[in-house]
């Protein structure tokens, strides 16, 4: 198997795996707590998906980028530390939020799980970084590695408190806030050697752009449940919409992890003005995403209800058109994630975040249609919000080779 076939294939894996995991390890708590012992760990769980989002594919990015764009680690280093510190202060300000608001996150009044809140945001970017730093170096395999072994710390942390019967909620909020741990399996992976061109780029400013748009499409990708509630569904058709996203999403998270391989490749296309090279990956990217939307449309409006049954309970129904819609909308998703990292590479990541800023509106826009049920309403609104994100990033992505083509004006 060629160095690149085998880590791609270990990225794949180590996606997939991950993602069993982290729903094993949800698994785990509710049965070892009950469903309602078990909430203050959900909405921790939920917190950890949405910093890893903000922080973790960020840093992750912004670190290869940086390395392939310098062709050296130097600028990471000199950054860095104002980076840790902007993370830490992002930590301890979301841990004092969720302690003002511990009653209705967390339905107690200790400070356990705030504390647990600025943990899971600590080590949300240290996972980044150490990600970043085994991509830049292209030790794929490692990546894959670090992926599996976050979740499965956390998992079996989760099954020793459920063996010795341990009935106390803090004690699985600890394993998931400690699986970040892992981290330091790879320490090399957070020094970075000095030298390297000086650069004029503001990491911040890339970070939170980065961060702004890839938490808005976690909230797009994940949040319709929520919505869903809000907006007058019931309890079943909330639990049915769940499970028709987690299922179509299955290609997004294995997606997640190969991306890692795409951030530095695409980087040096840019930085080696390859025009052309940028072109065919573009219009490649169109026709795989017109290849899958009709192949997602086809699966789920006819196989999509049977799929969830089968693979959720029979007591789990959703009908052929919402589950059409949201297997649409999945493929949508995975095409956008390619997007990202596209733009990413050009170093426009405000261009990401406005790109998501407009998919929201055309989402939220979607759910003031009154004309339909709540349950296709809310799928109509992720499916649409999806297509105007891959519109708006094709649009965002031509802008941006456009003006790295034009020649400079004389004297910049």
């Amino acid at each position: 198997m060629s160095g690149r076939a085998r880590d791609t294939t270990a990225l794949g894996a180590g996606s997939l795996v991950t993602g069993l995991l982290a729903y094993v390890f949800f698994a785990l708590s509710t049965r070892g707590l009950g469903a309602s012992a078990a909430a203050p760990v959900s909405v921790l769980w939920t917190y950890w998906s949405f910093a890893a989002a903000a922080l973790t594919f960020p840093l992750q990015h912004w670190i290869a980028r940086s390395v392939a764009t310098h062709q050296g680690e130097g600028a990471v280093q000199r950054a860095l530390p104002g980076v840790a510190l902007v993370v830490a202060l992002i930590a301890g300000l979301a841990g004092l939020v969720s302690y003002l608001a511990r009653e209705p996150l967390f339905h107690r009044g200790d400070v356990w799980f705030p504390l647990l809140v600025g943990a899971v945001t600590l080590g949300s970017g240290l996972m980044g970084v150490v990600r970043g730093g085994l991509s830049a170096r292209r030790h794929f395999v490692s990546v894959a590695w670090a992926l599996v072994a976050e979740n499965a710390a956390r998992c079996a942390g989760a099954l020793l408190l459920v063996l010795v019967q341990v009935r106390a909620a803090v004690g699985y909020g600890i394993c998931l806030a400690a699986g970040s741990l892992m981290a330091l399996l790879w320490p090399s992976a957070t020094r970075f050697a000095a030298g390297g061109e000086p650069s004029v780029e503001s990491p911040l400013r890339f970070l939170g752009g980065a961060a702004g748009g890839q938490l808005t499409a976690q909230v797009v990708l994940t949040g319709g449940p929520i919505v869903l509630a809000l907006g007058g569904g019931s309890a079943a058709q909330v639990t049915a919409l769940f499970a028709a996203l987690a299922l179509f999403r299955a290609p997004y998270i294995l997606a997640i992890g190969v991306v890692s391989q795409l951030t530095g490749k695409l980087t040096a296309l840019v930085v080696q003005g390859r025009q052309a090279a940028l072109r065919r990956v573009r219009l490649t990217l169109i026709g795989c995403s017109g290849v899958g939307v009709v192949a997602a449309a086809g699966v789920g409006g006819l196989a999509g209800p049977w799929l969830v049954r089968l693979v959720f309970g029979a007591d789990v129904a959703i009908g052929p058109f919402p589950a059409m819609l949201v297997a649409v909308g999945s493929a949508l998703a995975l095409a956008n994630l390619v997007w990202a990292v596209m733009i990413l590479a050009q170093d426009r990541s405000g261009a990401v975040a406005r790109a998501w800023a407009v998919a929201s509106v055309c989402g939220v826009a979607m759910l003031l249609l009154p004309s339909t049920e709540p349950l296709t309403r809310t799928c109509w609104a992720f499916a649409v919000a999806e297509a105007a994100a891959f519109s708006a990033l094709l649009v965002s992505q031509v802008r941006g080779q456009q003006a790295q083509r034009r020649p400079k004006a004389p004297g910049r």
